[in-house]
């Protein structure tokens, strides 16, 4: 597998030895979430108070859009991340911008899989975004995975997954993350570009804030994009027309 580096209108991305991108940044603003599908996956920062995650797991560096974002804007968050090829790290380093924080950022050449498995920690947020040149995502893409994820959240921890296909139909892979979570999970319909975003939560405890009403989910993202410039609105619009917001209460 080749990697490779493209510019097109102020904008960077990163390839696998295909046209599929694996990842973006625009130059003059590269701490901003350039591709649509990695601004959805910080829909967790809504469900939660300002000053969480604390600890995250990232699986699946690319361009490093998601840890960089949670660098600069939840300075009190420790970032692991897992990437299984140490070429993308040297790309992320020197053609995007990834800083260079051993004390927040902890970088792990590993199969995420295996790294699960393997970890003994506990993480507050998990993403997975992962992904071969020919876009699958293999073994992290299975029940046994997100099972495996499920047992390394906190009692509030929530799971969110990047799903892509060529064929843009990710139903077995919704089916495999609400078996994993015991039905507590939130499927979004398909961007444009062939990504959907799903988000699972750990448990139904008394350790997990009470379910957000539409109000409230609309004052938080009214803040998010005052602190950091990132505009979920259109998100919360596309939730807002899905099963998971009946009744104006978000609901796993």
């Amino acid at each position: 597998m080749s990697i490779d580096v493209s510019e097109a209108a102020g904008v960077r991305y990163l390839h696998f030895g295909s046209d599929w991108i694996q990842g973006a940044m625009r130059i003059a603003r590269p701490f901003a979430l350039e591709l649509d599908y990695t601004r959805e996956m910080m829909l967790p920062l809504l469900l939660r108070a300002a000053d969480w995650p604390r600890r995250v797991l990232l699986i699946g560096l690319g361009a490093g859009s998601l840890t960089k974002f949670l660098w600069r804007y939840r300075p009190a968050a420790k970032l692991t991340v897992v990437e299984i090829d140490p070429r993308v790290v040297a790309c992320a380093r020197k053609f995007f911008k990834l800083p260079d924080d051993p004390q927040r950022i902890k970088l792990h050449i590993a199969d995420g899989a295996d790294f699960v498995i393997q970890s003994q920690r506990q993480f507050d947020l998990i993403l997975v975004d992962g992904f071969d040149a020919n876009a699958r995502a293999g073994r992290l893409d299975t029940t046994v995975f997100y099972l495996d994820c499920k047992a390394r959240l906190a009692e509030d921890g929530l799971l969110c997954v990047n799903l892509l296909s060529r064929r843009k139909d990710f139903s077995k892979s919704v089916t495999r993350l609400i078996d994993a979570f015991d039905g507590h999970a939130i499927d979004f319909p398909s961007c444009d570009s062939g990504n959907a975003i799903v988000l699972a939560a750990a448990a139904e405890t008394t350790a997990v804030p009470p379910a957000p009403t539409f109000t409230e989910l609309s004052e938080a993202t009214l803040a998010l994009k005052r602190d950091t410039g990132l505009n979920l609105l259109p998100t919360l619009s596309r939730l807002t027309q899905s099963r998971h917001l009946s009744g104006g209460v978000l609901r796993f």
